[in-house]
């Protein structure tokens, strides 16, 4: 309690182990749709290839090693335990960097990243660029604690994410994030907290102005056709979970193969080859991320992240009336659905020192295009250092 970190190590029992093997043996399959393609929604036979693997192959403590290998801790933070990967840099003028993932994403979106961002002198690149990282898991996501009271929206996650910032003595940093973590990252821009530098993003939180539809590019057409498209298709998930995440709760906590297809039709409509997801993602790496829920048990509490915003009636602060004012770099991935351009971004973002499309990837774009990411957030910060 307090204002302690305490490390910590993660350790799932056998029993939860045995007992996962037990559902997969014991899946009750739905029928087949009447369409080939992923129209509506992951196919029968693509889960159930995932789900021979998971129960045949998968090696869930190999996760565990790696997890506990990159140092993990806890610390309470307006009443709730945060639980948080710290990687300090051999550099010992490394910048702190804060990472957020999204949903139905977690802290293993930026396993790619973490090495070379901390340590760049191992993999090749200036270890002037080094960063000392912080890298939590959301609240209701993971193994950080459930929320038992409404009122744990963005706003609050990002006033938690400077107090930890804080705790751990970093009196000079910046932020990245994707998805809700771009929500929360513009969040801690908007509050502007002493020592905040700026961010890197790869996401952009806000609609268009009937204006900028009226005046859109031909570039600007398509990502509005593509964005369109998602969210008058592909969007059902966000329906539910900002208005009936209990109703889903119940099927993402007691069904493994309901959680995965919940999580992986998401992995197949978002990443770089679209209704493909094994052409973006290995099954290890899709069933590593599905487990940081399965084993929590936060399929449901992560869920309600959404109804919190939608209750909350929360929207981006980088709005054009009151553009946010630190210095941001984007990445903007070509089959990222929702995505925006430069002049869009910089009538509500003030300050863009960086701005780069890059020729592939989509919405998980740590864990897809690695190498451009890191180059992306060492050329943001190279300017803010």
């Amino acid at each position: 309690m307090g204002t302690q970190i305490t490390p910590i190590t993660t350790q799932v029992t056998d029993e939860q182990i045995v007992d996962l093997r037990s559902r997969l043996d014991n899946i009750r399959w739905p029928e087949g749709s009447t369409v080939a393609d992923t129209s509506q929604g992951p196919t029968v036979a693509k889960l159930k290839a995932l789900t021979d693997h998971w129960r045949q192959d998968y090696d869930w403590r190999a996760v565990e090693a790696e997890l506990n290998g990159w140092g993990q801790s806890r610390t309470t933070i307006d009443g709730l335990d945060i639980d948080f990967l710290h990687v300090r840099s051999p550099e010992a003028d490394a910048l702190p960097l804060i990472l957020t993932h999204g949903w139905p994403g977690s802290v293993l979106e930026f396993r790619k990243v973490i090495g070379p961002l901390s340590n760049p002198a191992a993999h090749g690149g200036d270890p002037r660029q080094a960063f000392h990282l912080v890298i939590p898991n959301l609240p209701g996501f993971g193994f950080s604690a459930k929320p038992a009271e409404t009122g744990w929206g963005i706003p609050r996650i990002a006033r938690a994410w400077i107090t930890l910032m804080d705790r751990l003595g970093y009196d000079r940093w910046g932020a990245q994030g994707g998805d809700l973590g771009c929500a929360v990252t513009d969040e801690i821009a908007k509050l502007t907290p002493a020592g905040f530098i700026g961010s890197h993003l790869n996401f952009a939180m806000f609609g268009p102005t009937p204006d900028e539809i009226q005046d859109a590019t031909t570039q600007e057409r398509a990502a509005l056709a593509d964005a369109k498209d998602f969210w008058d298709n592909l969007s059902g998930y966000a329906k539910e979970q900002q208005t009936r995440p209990q109703t889903i709760g119940y099927s993402l906590a007691d069904s493994p193969v309901g959680l995965a297809a919940w999580i992986y039709g998401m992995f197949q409509d978002t990443c770089g080859t679209p209704g493909d997801a094994e052409g973006s993602f290995t099954l290890d790496e899709m069933l590593d991320d599905i487990m940081l829920y399965w084993l929590p048990n936060s399929g449901p509490s992560a869920a309600r992240l959404y109804w919190e915003m939608n209750q909350s009636g929360w929207s981006s602060p980088a709005r054009i009336e009151d553009p946010i004012t630190t210095p941001v770099g984007f990445t903007m991935p070509p089959k990222e659905a929702v995505r925006r351009s430069r002049r869009q971004l910089e009538r509500r973002y003030a300050d863009v020192i960086f701005f780069n499309e890059p020729t592939d990837g989509g919405h998980f774009f740590a864990l897809e295009q690695p190498e451009v990411l890191v180059n992306d957030v060492r050329a943001t910060f190279a300017l803010l250092r």
